[in-house]
């Protein structure tokens, strides 16, 4: 089957889905999926803008609300994880993922599904060490601190994933995996982003933590966006064991969704011809939920998995078959994902603008109905518990200002030794925040609303070029190939557009307005992966 892959989306869906029915208007190739990595933004409602962790000036309501309201809908199904700009309170609400509008399925934290047979993973946000060995205790309305790390990457979600034992056939993740880039072409890279040097010398470029799982999982596809660059690579694994047959992944880091950058690449995946054209849940990942369920964690103290280090009476969760089969029981061996979407918000109208809107953290029925199948823990109810409980722990209104530097406090190291606050390298491509200078004031919001009219294509639209089947780039900087070379044969598409356009819970139902006391956000020039900001 063909599967559309699209890098940092930023609420650009119009944009998306033009293009896809251009594609195949003009070269008949109709994807059967579109995967999108991070960036999102299902920003439903003016309360959203305002729950991303963005300069005012990119603070924009795009398109997304009208494919949540059902004015349009989604020509073709659409699965993202989440990145470093969205709006977290909206996607707070499907910890374990779920619909966000019709067609259009969000992973959650970290999540595994099937469709036609093929198994789709990913986890969402960004590595953060000074935050990752914490729970999931952020709700709305965020403050100047929990609107960042309400996107940051946790160790249980790592932890999760490395359970699974069956093979994955395409992960996600929002930032890259750390080395990836020394199987691709380096040279190519760094001329065309010259500011990554200093970190692509010193191999701190990257995430740990989607290293690990790219080791551990060895999916045959792993896609990224977030640096705003297209970048390939062919990464063959070590085997542990003679038995074991030799795995290989082809990387490849999409750009974002603008006029004239190649921002969508087709691909060409195996699936199962008898398998049925819907979005289904996977039974080995739905098994490991089960069993890690009394991990789960809402506090903000830091806290590491279980491991074989003579601490944890039990430290492996992977499952058996038989557990798998018990999760195929239940379902009576229907695995297909419910239609069960549900406007949980009120969804903005540009006629009657609020810019007021507050925001408020909601509990999901689609979460409420997925934890009481499976019996698992139903995270936002339980940050709610700990709120009503008086304990600090999950408390929405003001995090307890933690004075730890990047990587963690004397008494609680970090797993890794990762974030480069020194660097002064930057993305100029890339969304900053800053510590720094300026007012701007996340309590207000300024909504630039998408035209009316869908903007026209140019009908300079590129030609379909092709991607190697392998992707297989050496990682000697000597070899002097190239991307665009690269993909002139072998077994998928690529799409490059041109145009010259572009503190209450509640259950469900009703919004309140006024001012969300949520602290303000600025710009800095920093490192990608500077330790005191999230968005480079």
């Amino acid at each position: 089957m063909k599967v559309a892959v699209a890098g940092c989306c930023h609420g650009a869906l119009d944009k998306m889905y033009e293009t896809l029915e251009l594609l195949q208007r003009r070269h008949n190739v109709r994807p059967d999926l579109l995967l999108c990595c991070g960036d999102f933004q299902a920003v439903r409602n003016e309360a959203d803008l305002r729950c991303m962790a963005v300069p005012a000036k990119y603070r924009h309501m795009q398109t997304f609300y009208r494919y949540y309201s059902g004015e349009k809908k989604a020509p073709v199904l659409t699965v993202f994880i989440g990145g470093n700009h969205e709006a977290s309170n909206h996607l707070q609400e499907l910890p374990y993922g779920g619909w966000v509008a019709p067609n259009i399925y969000y992973l959650g934290y970290a999540g595994v599904v099937r469709f036609r047979g093929v198994r789709i993973g990913g986890i969402s946000g960004i590595f953060k060490s000074h935050d990752y060995r914490k729970g999931h205790f952020e709700c709305p309305p965020y403050n100047q601190q929990t609107i960042r790390s309400a996107y940051h990457v946790r160790n249980i979600e790592v932890f999760k994933l490395k359970q699974l034992k069956r093979p994955i056939d395409i992960f996600m993740s929002h930032d890259w995996p750390r080395s990836i880039y020394h199987y691709g072409n380096k040279k190519q890279l760094l001329k065309m982003k010259s500011f990554f040097r200093q970190e692509v010398e010193s191999n701190t470029l990257g995430s740990p933590a989607a290293s690990e799982l790219l080791q551990h999982l060895k999916p045959t596809y792993w896609f990224s966006a977030h640096l705003h660059v297209k970048f390939a690579a062919f990464m063959q694994h070590e085997t542990n064991s003679k038995d074991e047959l030799p795995k290989a992944t082809k990387f490849l880091a999409l750009d974002k969704c603008l006029p004239h950058r190649d921002f969508l690449q087709i691909i060409d995946v195996e699936h199962d011809p008898n398998a049925g054209d819907s979005l289904e849940y996977d039974a080995e990942w739905i098994a490991v939920l089960k069993a890690t369920n009394s991990l789960v964690n809402v506090t903000q103290s830091s806290w590491n998995m279980p491991e074989k280090n003579g601490l944890h009476a039990k430290w492996d969760y992977s499952v058996t078959e038989e557990a798998i089969k018990e999760v195929l029981e239940e379902l009576n061996n229907d695995l297909k994902i419910p239609c069960n979407f549900t406007l949980t918000a009120a969804c903005y109208d540009p006629s009657k603008p609020q810019k007021n809107m507050e925001p408020v953290h909601t509990i999901n029925p689609q979460t409420t109905e997925f934890c009481a199948q499976f019996g698992l823990t139903d995270i936002n109810d339980r940050i709610q518990q700990a709120k009503e409980e008086g304990s600090g722990r999950g408390e929405c209104e003001e995090e307890e200002e933690e004075e730890m530097d990047s990587t963690g406090s004397a008494e609680e190291p970090s797993e890794y030794n990762t974030d480069n606050s020194g660097l002064s390298s930057f993305n100029p491509d890339e969304i900053m925040l800053d510590d720094e200078g300026g007012d701007e004031d996340l309590s207000t919001c300024s909504v630039d609303p998408s035209p009316d009219h869908p903007p026209e294509f140019s009908t300079s639209f590129s030609d379909i070029r092709i991607m190697p089947d392998s992707m297989a780039v050496s990682s000697d900087d000597a070899m002097d190939s190239n991307n665009e070379e690269l993909e002139k044969s072998g077994g998928s598409k690529q799409v490059e557009e041109k145009s010259s356009t572009e503190r209450s819970l509640k259950r469900i139902g009703g919004d309140e307005n006024g001012d969300s006391g949520v602290k303000k956000i600025k710009r800095r020039n920093q490192a990608i992966y500077a330790a005191e900001d999230e968005d480079k």
